[in-house]
């Protein structure tokens, strides 16, 4: 998604491109042999239950489906298909692969549940809103509102996820500009790009990137060599952005939000578990999800704390009636518990039937056939240049888990490479990511799918820039 994730995306599935060359293959670490079904009956229903379940995926808008449902009931079919198919003499052998998908899932899930946890309980202490009333106040023109939105989400989306920074700045953008429909427009499709290309140098920033990191192949500090490809994605067209933007100001606001009582030890409990997770995966040779569910175990200690003290400052007496509810905003004490049932569970099932289902086609052989005609046949630059394309159509999430799965033979620069362009490809279209979906719905009638259709050629030209610059400069590593 191209969100932390995490988030949430739709999109629909293309993969009929699997169709083709026959092969054997082990389509990763540790799993069963997997069968040559690409061009049986089974395959092919297979394939298809996985393409109708995409197209419900993206249609939600239309149909309000959520996304998950339709991609878990495929990824059950499709392992009944396989375990009803397979020919093999180990009768355990389909229920090792399904065990192994389902082991690479947990710790993805498990790492995106307590990232997302921080970000609401950040949330519900109003540290977002308290941003976003600073800039309100400051007075800044359009153009000025356009950069310092853009540039704010491209730095806040390393370590917030896509789809939290695109809301936020997009809250921004409505609150400043509500009657200036063209500001909006420009702005929302400044900030979605922003949000992709800052997501694609972090292992925090994006799910894709998140599972190169957990699988060993980038390590942590390596990814930041995306920094400046990067911001050439971003800057680039919002360069060509500029000058379309009004130079005009904005009305001016007065209000105040002040963050409530223990944001920013939050913050700072937020900082310290990355660095756990870092820890332990660089010098302890953990999983990173250990280290970000022991994080998870900070602030579950200091929600505990502010429950206990809570009593110090829930009597309203003691305060004016308006400092009361700055510092509290309810007479309810924090829960943690409230803020992981506030993670974005359609995101984190979606996930796992996205997991199942190309882990399913992969045990058929389809996996094979893209790493043979993709990565061998055409080779990995323009594959790899075509992920991100696909990117913009197809969700990143089943594009790079199946690069991944098929985990072909490539250099550190190329896997920097399908890293870069799965997380900025989806900025070409507004359907190609969760933060360009979710600002049409809450800037309904302003940021459209033409509207950032028009603007695609420029994007599409920062995406090709970027790549250039990160063959340039980080030539030492192909």
């Amino acid at each position: 998604m191209n969100r932390f994730a995490f988030p949430t995306t739709w999109a629909l599935a293309a993969l009929a491109v699997f169709l083709g060359w026959p092969s054997l293959l082990l389509a990763s670490e540790g799993a069963a042999p997997h069968l040559d079904l690409t061009n049986s009956t089974v395959g092919y229903l297979a394939l298809g239950i996985f393409v109708l379940a995409y197209a419900l995926v993206m249609a939600e808008e239309f149909t309000h489906l959520r996304k998950s449902k339709p991609v878990i009931l495929a990824a059950g079919i499709i392992w009944v298909l396989v375990a009803a198919a397979y020919p093999g003499d180990d009768p355990h052998a389909v229920e090792q692969a399904v065990r192994h998908n389902i082991l690479e899932y947990a710790e993805l899930m498990l790492f995106l549940l307590a990232a997302m946890t921080y970000i609401n309980a950040m949330e519900e202490r109003l540290v977002f809103e308290s941003l976003r009333s600073w800039l309100i106040r400051k007075g800044f023109t359009y153009r000025q509102l356009f950069w310092i939105t853009g540039t704010l989400a491209f730095f806040i989306s390393p370590v917030a996820d896509n789809l939290t920074t695109a809301l936020l700045m997009c809250a921004v953008v409505l609150a400043v500009g509500a009657d200036n429909p063209r500001f909006v427009s420009l702005a929302c499709i400044n900030i979605v790009v922003a949000a992709n290309a800052g997501g694609a140098f972090s292992p925090f920033g994006d799910i894709t990137t998140l599972m190169v990191w957990q699988k060993g192949i980038v390590d942590f500090f390596t990814f930041f060599l995306l920094f400046i490809p990067s911001v050439v994605n971003y800057v680039i067209p919002a360069g060509i952005m500029h000058f379309a933007v009004p130079q005009v100001s904005p009305p001016p606001s007065d209000e105040v939000v002040e963050m409530k009582r223990g944001a920013f030890f939050i913050m700072v409990l937020f900082f310290l578990t990355i660095c756990t997770a870092v820890s332990f995966h660089n010098f302890l040779h953990l999983p990173p999800m250990l280290g970000m569910m022991t994080g998870l175990g900070y602030l579950k200690m200091f929600g505990y704390y502010l429950q206990k003290t809570h009593h110090l400052y829930a009597d309203p007496s003691t305060f004016s009636e308006e400092k009361y509810r700055q510092v509290l905003g309810d007479v309810v004490a924090f829960d943690v518990f409230r803020e992981v049932a506030r993670a974005e569970w359609d995101t984190l099932l979606f996930f796992y039937g996205v997991v199942l289902c190309v882990g399913g086609l992969g045990f058929l052989g389809y996996l094979a056939v893209v790493a043979q005609v993709m990565y061998i046949e055409v080779g990995p630059t323009f594959a790899n240049t075509m992920v991100g394309i696909l990117s913009a159509i197809v969700d990143n999430i089943p594009v790079m888990f199946a690069v991944l799965t098929m985990n072909p033979d490539m250099s550190q620069g190329q896997w920097l490479l399908v890293t870069l362009t799965a997380g900025v490809g989806g900025s070409m279209l507004s359907i190609g990511s969760a933060a360009g979906v979710a600002l049409m719905g809450q800037a309904r009638g302003k940021y459209t799918f033409f509207s950032h259709l028009k603007w695609t050629p420029a994007i599409a030209l920062g995406y090709a820039a970027s790549i250039l610059v990160h063959m340039w400069i980080n030539s030492s590593q192909f």
